[in-house]
């Protein structure tokens, strides 16, 4: 009777724990959905009045009324479009290698996995000064178009990595077996059955990859992005701003004009990044719909 109490006692402070922990989780997250509702909510007060086929197709300004976010807004996809370029190739050719070509219980395997995860959580800021070292620097790109998507694409690969390495490893062994017992090479076996089975996980990865290129803004500070850039890049050497940049440069202002061109200059770019994002689901679902 004493063991069957003393039981008892256990569970209901087990499940008291429980409950107090999930009261906890859900407080978190209805904080967290509340300040980001709260900040956007305030952007789109200050921002959507201030948006216009003007703002968006005029060059920066010292005046807040004149200024918008053209050169800002083609930048920003000139490099978003140039980081993944760079890193969604070279990111799934290492994640196929990987997991196809290498074998996984080799040490060389878990250090090259150990350090690729680790990759995934460095701060931006430390690619940034990688970028300004190696790219900026040593290879003397200067503060170009090139030296931005390259360094965002060092930030984005581990990302694009880890997602394709788990899109690849939940297609079935079974696959694989079957084009090899009907005479196909491991190449071949890779190219038209694996990576399309896994091409809508991989898509994923893009997403989150893409998401946040779009919105760092310490790597291209460090590197020396420009602030105040009143032309279209015209190539890949060429200087260049980004909207993240942008708004920054607004918010820096004393004037009240330029924080209204701040909050609409945030909007666009959670416009922008919608549209990738809803670009990229479109592209998973079709493709996942077609090799079910």
């Amino acid at each position: 009777m004493i063991s069957t109490a003393h039981t008892r006692k256990l569970l209901r402070r087990q499940k008291l724990g429980d409950g107090l922990f999930q009261v906890v989780a859900v407080v978190g997250v209805v904080i967290a959905l509340a300040t980001l509702g709260a900040l956007i909510a305030d952007a789109l007060v200050d921002g959507v009045p201030r948006i216009d086929w003007k703002f968006l197709t005029s060059f920066p300004s010292r005046k807040p009324a004149e200024a918008g976010i053209f050169s800002a807004l083609v930048g920003s996809v000139y490099l978003i479009t140039l980081t993944a370029v760079v890193a969604v190739p070279i990111g799934i050719a290492a994640a196929v290698y990987l997991e196809e070509y290498t074998n996984q219980s080799s040490r060389l395997s878990r250090i090259i996995e150990v350090n690729v995860a680790n990759l995934a959580g460095v701060p931006s800021i430390i690619y940034g000064l990688l970028g300004l070292e190696l790219f900026v620097r040593a290879m003397r790109l200067e503060r170009s178009l090139l030296a931005g998507a390259l360094t965002l694409a060092l930030l984005v690969l581990p990302i694009v990595i880890i997602a394709s390495r788990e899109a690849i490893r939940a297609v079935p062994s079974t696959i694989r077996e079957a084009a090899y017992a009907l005479g196909a090479t491991q190449w071949q076996t890779t190219k038209d059955h694996v990576l399309p089975l896994a091409f809508p996980g991989i898509l994923t990865g893009i997403i989150l990859a893409v998401s946040r290129a779009i919105g760092e803004t310490a790597p291209l500070i460090t590197i020396g992005a420009l602030t105040y850039v009143a032309f279209v890049p015209d190539g890949v050497l060429s200087p260049f701003t980004a909207l993240p940049i942008q708004i920054f440069n607004w918010v820096s202002r004393p004037q009240h004009g330029f924080h209204i061109n701040a909050a609409a200059g945030i909007v666009v770019l959670l416009l922008v990044t919608l549209l990738l994002n809803a670009l990229a689901i479109f592209l998973r679902n079709r493709y996942q719909k077609q090799y079910q």
